[in-house]
């Protein structure tokens, strides 16, 4: 692949996003647990549909928690305040089908399950959890999710700011970058769906979209050329949109959340799920291991498998893939990541410091290649390369 040119695609979603909305209510409602009892146990599952949130799940906590009220304030916060968008924080219907998480799967989580694990705290869950990093972008993340991701958050500014009075809260992104091997060389297509007020035309949104959105966040890149194509609403009207226009689902988004497709996924989401659930935090870790590897020089890309069963302390697998870029050899990085790094269920929540209610802000513009979340510091070089000589 050293030379080869080719197309790379990500997508990303903004917060009024019916998959995001209901990501955020769902995180929301950890956090509230999180808040009153650090060791609360959730698994908090929301639908979305015209007028109607419906959440639902497993929860084991000792908080008490306004469902009804975490809802209306995720919509509020987001901008569904007006009948017309199809959703609206204040007449919105909310039910509550939330109950008490199973006791067979708890008591492998809390160390009860079977005698060779007693009293250590076991995976919520089997399955594995990959993580991912490489030297596209300053934040160690692949240029297509990040760049989208920008979009999404200047779509964000201009209609919160009062900037652009017409866009409505759901929009979509899409960044197609031409790769020479391993390197961005230029961004061949942006693609942007922006929900927004009727009685506005195409071309007026097409000339804001362009003018407003995509040349400040993407020209700074250097990537944007006269080639570049740009698909702005391509069906000629998005007025319909958020969840009257397509249910939303917690959960729907998973590479959205994660790498643009770039790196792989092990399938299970984040939202709504506390620290005990590896799907979450195990991923979390992945992309900690990953990203310190990478920064420490061993690797220009880096992807890291984490594999765990149900109710037991500790991976049943990790793998490091540098995709031809290592500077050591792979098992010899490994070897220093089982030193370095506890992978443990407990050590992970330790190491990123996970019972705390910090997962709301997850829910939107990815959970990763942002610097205020712990599992993005690069921390742990120094031991790495102390282990690696």
């Amino acid at each position: 692949m050293s030379d080869r040119h080719y197309l790379f695609t990500s997508e990303s979603v903004g917060e009024g996003h019916p998959d995001k909305l209901c990501d955020q209510i769902s995180d929301g409602i950890l956090d509230e647990c999180l808040k009153q009892d650090p060791d609360s146990h959730v698994a908090a599952e929301t639908f979305a549909c015209q007028a109607l949130v419906l959440v639902g799940g497993e929860i084991n906590t000792k908080a008490y928690v306004d469902v009804q009220q975490v809802a209306r304030n995720v919509a509020k916060r987001i901008g569904y305040s007006n009948p017309d968008y199809g959703l609206d924080y204040n007449s919105m219907a909310v039910l509550n089908m939330i109950h008490s998480q199973s006791a067979d799967i708890n008591q492998g989580v809390v160390g009860k399950g079977l005698d060779e694990f007693k009293g250590q705290q076991g995976a919520g869950d089997q399955g594995m959890m990959f993580g991912f990093a490489c030297k596209e972008t300053p934040e160690l993340m692949p240029a297509p999710i990040t760049f989208a991701h920008k979009l999404m958050l200047k779509s964000a500014e201009l209609r919160k700011g009062g900037k652009v009075t017409w866009f409505r809260p759901d929009s979509k992104a899409q960044v197609t970058i031409e790769y020479e091997g391993h390197k961005p060389v230029r961004i061949d297509t942006v693609v942007v769906s922006q929900q927004h007020d009727p009685g506005i035309g195409h071309s007026e949104i097409k000339d804001t979209i362009i003018s407003k959105l995509i040349k400040p966040v993407l020209e700074p890149t250097g990537l944007l050329d006269g080639n570049t194509k740009y698909f702005i609403n391509p069906t000629g009207q998005f007025c319909i949109g958020g969840p009257v226009g397509d249910s939303g689902l917690t959960g729907r988004k998973i590479i959205v959340d994660t790498y643009g497709g770039m790196g792989r996924h092990g399938g299970g989401a984040f939202s709504g799920k506390d620290p005990s659930k590896v799907d979450r935090s195990a991923a979390y870790m992945a992309r900690y291991i990953a990203k310190n590897i990478v920064a420490a020089g061993f690797a220009e890309r880096c992807e890291v498998e984490l594999a765990y069963a149900i109710g037991v302390p500790f991976p049943v697998s990790v793998m490091c893939d540098t995709f031809g870029t290592g500077t050591v050899p792979e098992a010899k990085i490994e070897e220093a990541v089982k030193k370095v790094f506890d992978c443990s269920p407990a050590g992970i929540i330790k190491t990123l410091d996970l019972k705390r209610p910090i997962y709301e802000a997850t829910a939107t513009y990815g959970h990763f290649g942002r610097s205020e979340f712990p599992w993005e510091q690069t921390d742990k070089v120094k031991a790495l390369q102390a282990e690696i000589k």
